[in-house]
């Protein structure tokens, strides 16, 4: 096996929960694995001290979600090969990576089951009102809350990408009607079966659970907005499994304290980047309808590890000149 340069010997974890497999990867490749007094970066992402020491000595740099900008790429020239845990990349400066002829990669397909279980577990959880129930056996209450059933419901989802369709795919054991809307959507999607597609109007007028599955852009950021609250079911549902910036959350919390929501499972929020946002965090937590996990969406064991896997396999095949799976590429400024 053909090993790398002493230059580039070195790569940077930051990726939370990499585990002994992917470190194995890298190492047999030669290359040293710099985790030890490196602070795990955090979707709120301030990159610290110690991650710039290693960084000015690594070449390359497996992440969850910090943000790397055009500054940063600067400061250290030798950073050739950036490996992202995960699918989405709105924390990164796509173009600085080009223009300062760079590798990014991610890991597609690795947690997408993961996500989706997750999205029907907190319909489920949301609907049945799993917390409340669990809160009041805790306290000795023993009466019985009503839930709402996901069984015969209208499930719409906004945004019909890899995820979304495992959504839909574990929905069929469910007897419900599964309507979705996206612009974007590839011909090879456009007769899955078992999804009717929607204009955005109908999936938030006709559905009692909402699932949101877009990516965030320009367009769809706060896409789900005091105007879209207003026009959804009054005891509808909103799933969040995407990003928190897709939401409104200050005018989120609104509807639900006017009661004009069922409820909301939310692994995302806008506070994960904005600490200006914490306030309205907060309150969403002490509403009884409102469960929020932690971004651990995509955060099982088995899908962080096949996520490890495929970043550090990226990684070395990069760094020893080897072809890359072409899905993993997110953009390669390298070329000329």
């Amino acid at each position: 096996m053909k090993r790398p340069a002493n230059s580039f010997s070195c790569v940077l974890v930051t990726a939370r929960f990499f585990d002994d497999k992917a470190a194995s990867i890298l190492r047999t490749a030669g290359l040293t694995v710099v985790t030890g007094g490196v602070a795990h970066d955090a979707v709120d992402a301030v990159i610290t001290e110690d991650m710039h020491d290693a960084l000015s000595r690594c070449s390359a740099w497996i992440m969850g979600m910090p943000p790397v900008t055009a500054d940063l790429l600067a400061r250290y020239p030798n950073l050739s090969v950036m490996a992202r845990r995960g699918v989405g990349y709105d924390t990164i400066d796509v173009a600085a990576v080009q223009a300062h002829r760079r590798l990014l990669t991610i890991t597609p397909g690795s947690n997408e089951a993961t996500v989706a279980d997750h999205a029907v577990g907190l319909m489920l959880a949301v609907g049945r009102r799993y917390f409340e129930s669990h809160r009041r056996m805790q306290a000795g209450e023993h009466g019985v809350l009503v839930g709402t059933e996901l069984s015969g419901k209208t499930v719409g989802l906004i945004g019909l990408g890899r995820i979304a369709r495992l959504v839909a795919r574990r929905l069929a054991g469910f007897d419900v009607r599964v309507i979705a809307h996206d612009p974007y959507l590839p011909d090879d999607v456009a007769d899955l079966e078992g999804v009717q597609l929607a204009s955005l109007e109908t999936v938030l007028a006709d559905s009692d659970f909402i699932s949101l599955h877009a990516p965030l852009t320009d367009s769809t950021r706060h896409l789900i907005d005091q105007d879209a609250l207003a026009r959804m079911k009054p005891n509808a549902i909103l799933i969040n499994t995407a990003r928190g910036e897709l939401v409104d959350d200050g005018a989120l919390l609104a509807a639900l304290q006017r009661g004009r929501l069922g409820g909301a499972g939310l692994d995302v929020i806008g506070s994960e980047r904005d600490a200006s946002l914490e306030a309205i965090t907060r309150e969403l937590l002490t509403l009884p309808n409102v469960i929020c996990t932690q971004h651990t969406g995509g955060s099982s064991r088995e899908g962080l590890e096949r996520a490890n896997m495929r970043a550090a396999q990226c990684v070395v095949a990069a760094l020893q000149g080897q072809p890359l799976p072409p899905d993993a590429i997110v953009v390669d400024g390298r070329s000329p």
